[in-house]
């Protein structure tokens, strides 16, 4: 078993709480390091769990797990949890896994899944969809797609998206949420396998006509699948199609807790920090090459 053989990688770092008395990784952490790397493979599905679940009306259910102890791991290790979906069958999800610390495989497993209904605790046929959806990820094909378009086409997409993050989540009022700037914005939406709008974002003409300045905003990411790529993709879209219409800089204003993930993508702050509807924020440029 080698670390290349993986798709899914998932870094951890060993904590003090997980050494035992023998100064090494207790094992019980390791299905814990397993369950931690599950809930991340679901999150590079673009697959919000939950909501998934609900929509497929039934649950996934642990069933059995088998494994292997090769060598230790101690405090401070730094950890890659592979994961790999071996075989669907009927109702079941048969799942490998590996614990590697550089190319040394520490701990192997096999991780047993079963769809099942979740008030009778009854196997289910697997959801045609959720085999598909895991098959496409193992075999290297795209898990999502991004959309460009119009409020007409997308903006009962975007506003699902946008409702929950901004309104819900983060207690934006409704009113200084939506304006009249949508109607005349590019916006892009990230779906999923399953068509379930999971990211937003939109590009507006910053200045007047001619000024070659693009301003992109409302950015959301549901919240269970942040980190797992779909806001990089929203950015890149929208900054393709500022460069397709002949714009030489991006400015945006962020709010303060994602600033990293804009300095990430190429951005830089520019002034100091302001609140906007009561949350700080900081303008942010970067030119179109």
């Amino acid at each position: 078993m080698q670390p290349n053989q993986f798709r899914f990688h998932h870094a951890l770092r060993v904590r003090w709480g997980e050494v035992d008395v023998q100064q090494i990784v207790f094992n019980p952490h390791y299905l814990m390091y397993f369950d931690v790397a599950m809930s991340e493979y679901w999150r590079a599905l673009a697959l919000p769990y939950a909501a998934t679940m609900a929509r497929l009306n039934g649950e996934i259910y642990l069933r059995k797990t088998s494994v292997e102890f090769n060598a230790s791991a101690v405090m401070d290790d730094r950890l890659d949890v592979a994961l790999r979906c071996e075989r669907i069958g009927t109702s079941s999800m048969s799942f490998v896994g590996g614990i590697f610390r550089g190319n040394q495989l520490l701990v192997q497993a096999e991780l047993v899944y079963v769809f099942a209904d979740p008030a009778s605790k009854t196997s289910l046929p697997v959801p045609a969809p959720l085999r598909a959806w895991i098959e496409a990820y193992e075999a290297g094909r795209p898990v999502t797609q991004v959309r460009l378009g119009d409020w007409a086409a997308l903006g009962a997409e975007a506003s699902a998206v946008r409702t929950a993050v901004f309104i819900e989540e983060q207690g934006i009022a409704r009113e200084d949420e939506w304006d009249a700037a949508d109607a005349t914005a590019v916006h892009a939406v990230v779906a999923n396998h399953l068509g379930m709008p999971v990211a937003t974002g939109r590009l507006l003409r910053e200045g007047e006509a001619g000024s070659a300045v693009s301003r992109i905003g409302r950015m959301a990411v549901l919240q269970p699948l942040r980190g797992g790529g779909a806001g990089r993709q929203v950015m890149q879209a929208l900054e393709q199609a500022a460069r397709e219409r002949g714009d030489r800089e991006v400015i945006l204003s962020a709010q303060r807790s994602a600033e990293g993930f804009y300095h990430r993508l190429g951005y830089a702050a520019s002034g100091d920090t302001y609140l906007d509807v009561g949350i700080p924020h900081v303008d942010m440029r970067r030119p179109l090459g």
